[in-house]
C-alpha cells in the first residue's frame, strides 16, 4: 500500500535519491540538485513537499514552490517542479496520485493557481491547461513549438480569465536552463 505524507528534513537524502534515479544518469543529478536547492531556498516558500512511501521506502516525490503573478501578489500560486517516481514503481499511478494529493492539500491551503512546465500529454489528465492561452507568461520564454508544455491548473474557480500576467518563481528556479521542455 502506498502512503502519502509531507516530507521532512529526515527524508531529504532518500527523496533526492528518488529524483536522481527517476531522471536517469544524465538529468537525475541535475534535477536532484534543483530539488535540494529549492527545498533550502527562502524565496521558494511557502512550499509543499510530499513523498509516496511503500513499506516506509520513499518511492515518489513532488514539490510545489511559491509563485507570484505580477500585480497579483496576494493570489496564492505555486509551481510544480519536480515530480519523480522511482523507476521500479513507475506506471503504477503513483505520480498521478502525488499530483492529486498535492493539489488537494494546496487547495486547502488557499492556493488558487498551480503552474507546471511539463509533458503536455501527461498533465492535462489532472486538469492542467496551456497557460499562455490564458494570459500567463512563464518566467522565461517558452519556444512556440513546445508552448503547450507551460500549463496552469485552477484550484479555486474564478481566477483563470480574470487575471493574467508574468509568473515569478523562486530564485533557484529562476534560471533559463530550467525553462526548457
Amino acid at each position: 500500500m502506498i502512503v502519502f505524507k509531507e516530507s521532512s528534513v529526515k527524508d531529504l537524502e532518500a527523496l533526492l535519491a528518488v529524483e536522481s534515479r527517476a531522471f536517469g544518469e544524465t538529468e537525475g543529478p541535475v534535477i536532484a540538485g534543483l530539488a535540494k536547492d529549492l527545498l533550502a531556498d527562502p524565496t521558494a516558500k511557502p512550499l509543499f513537499s510530499m513523498i509516496a512511501l511503500q513499506d516506509e521506502r520513499i518511492v515518489g516525490h513532488i514539490l510545489f514552490t511559491n509563485a507570484l503573478i505580477n500585480s497579483y501578489e496576494n493570489i496564492g500560486s505555486a509551481i510544480l517542479a519536480p515530480l519523480a517516481v522511482d523507476p521500479e514503481f513507475q506506471n503504477q499511478g503513483i505520480g498521478g496520485r502525488l499530483i492529486k494529493e498535492g493539489l488537494t492539500t494546496l487547495a486547502a491551503r488557499n492556493v488558487k493557481l498551480v503552474f507546471v512546465l511539463g509533458h503536455p500529454g501527461y498533465y492535462p489528465r489532472y486538469g492542467f491547461r496551456p497557460a499562455s492561452r490564458h494570459g500567463f507568461e512563464a518566467p522565461y520564454p517558452i519556444p512556440q513549438e513546445v508552448g503547450e508544455a507551460w500549463m496552469v491548473k485552477e484550484l479555486q474557480p474564478g481566477y483563470i480569465g480574470r487575471i493574467t500576467g508574468k509568473i515569478f518563481c523562486a530564485d533557484t528556479l529562476n534560471q533559463p536552463e530550467h525553462w526548457r521542455e
